[in-house]
């Protein structure tokens, strides 16, 4: 099967802020500062335009490990049109999460952990990365944003 053609950087940039803008579930990927293995999980996620917001239980290994290290990469998408995010993450507690912000948060994803008895965080992962691509003709290029800054669009 040949691949569709090349998307230009502007329109795979496009495509990815859609994504990011419409998509509601990530891969979330953390690991531990001692070096033990990675952990993976499906989470939800809001995009505001700069950062995701994300929650997870706070003694689970992803949220140790997010307080512990402040790193995460999210794979958002299938693997034939994925975006990876690499960011860094700072923890948020629903006391402290603007009430607008947990509102949209339990809107858009239909989960609302304010309402939960185990205790959660939020967190906000700003990215410092972004890759998309969907086929091989794909991979150079595939670099979007790097160290936070969005690359010109060709």
């Amino acid at each position: 099967m040949t691949p569709p053609p090349a998307r230009s950087a502007a329109q795979r940039t496009k495509d990815t802020l859609h994504r990011l803008e419409n998509d509601v579930d990530a891969w979330v990927a953390t690991a531990a500062p001692d070096g033990a293995a990675p952990h993976l999980v499906p989470l939800s996620f809001v995009w505001d335009g700069t950062s995701l917001l994300i929650a997870t239980a706070a003694d689970s290994p992803t949220g140790r490990n997010l307080v512990a290290t402040g790193r995460a990469r999210l794979g958002i998408g299938p693997t034939r049109d994925v975006v990876l995010v690499e960011g860094v993450a700072q923890a948020v507690t629903p006391e402290d999460l603007p009430e607008e912000d947990a509102e949209v948060f339990a809107g858009k994803t239909g989960f609302d952990p304010r309402r939960l008895a185990d205790r959660y965080l939020y967190f906000r992962v700003v990215p410092q990365r972004v890759r998309a691509w969907r086929e091989a003709n794909e991979l150079h290029g595939r670099d979007l944003m790097r160290d936070g800054r969005w690359l010109a669009a060709d």
